[in-house]
């Protein structure tokens, strides 16, 4: 059995202790025992990009994702993006930024130096009330791969983007038919009705975390700003 071999921890403001593992070849971003993501698992993050950019239909489009993560919805959006396409990354750890430039560099490749990608360390919630109330420029989609889902473990603060006034915000942060999408770990459907509540036309997909159809079952909602 491989092991894990332990790489570099980092705090997350306001919440719980990450820890970046190695395993093999792989790597793994650990809160406790739990994993959080793991680079033999990136399929449902980087359907995350495609799904959202296949129904939004612009291939230059100004996309905001929350989370940058391991880079999978990152770098699965500038592949489909054209010339014209604009990437706004929100990261509020910037120690995942660091691994992704040391240790994990040769996932991340070029991805980070793209000169339609701006990097933007805080909360993603900030620059949603910025499109919002109309500081900064809306939005054609907004992907959300924040914490765990609706049902944040790693940053109490989290649970806003979710609720009635964090959808409200993000609704106003988006350009008409533009769409927020949303990565969870598992299904949520009280959360559903609360999209739909906020005004949304609501979409639900289970991809798996692989896409040879294995792994787990990830959640991801789309919800339409008519």
């Amino acid at each position: 059995m491989l092991p894990r071999v332990p790489l570099a921890t980092a705090i997350v403001e306001g919440g719980e202790t990450l820890e970046l593992v190695s395993h093999g070849r792989d790597f793994i971003i650990m809160l406790g025992r739990n994993e959080l993501m793991s680079s033999r698992m990136q399929y449902s993050e980087e359907q995350l990009a495609d799904l959202t950019l296949d129904r939004l239909g612009r291939e230059n489009a100004r996309v905001l994702i929350g989370g940058y993560g391991m880079g999978f919805t990152l770098r699965a959006a500038l592949a489909r993006l054209g010339d014209g396409g604009q990437v706004v990354v929100a990261e509020i750890v910037p120690d995942i930024l660091d691994w992704a430039r040391g240790p994990m560099a040769h996932l991340t490749g070029d991805s980070l130096s793209d000169r339609r990608l701006t990097v933007k360390l805080g909360d993603v919630a900030a620059l949603i009330d910025d499109a919002a109330d109309g500081t900064a420029a809306p939005y054609d989609a907004i992907l959300l791969d924040v914490d765990n889902g609706p049902d944040a473990i790693v940053r109490p603060e989290n649970t806003r983007l979710y609720a009635f006034p964090g959808l409200r915000s993000a609704k106003a942060a988006l350009k008409p038919e533009g769409i927020m999408a949303i990565w969870s770990a598992a299904p949520d459907p009280r959360f559903a009705r609360r999209l739909e509540k906020a005004g949304f036309a609501v979409e639900e997909r289970i991809v798996r975390a692989r896409p040879n159809n294995k792994g787990p079952r990830h959640t991801i909602w789309f919800a339409r700003r008519p």
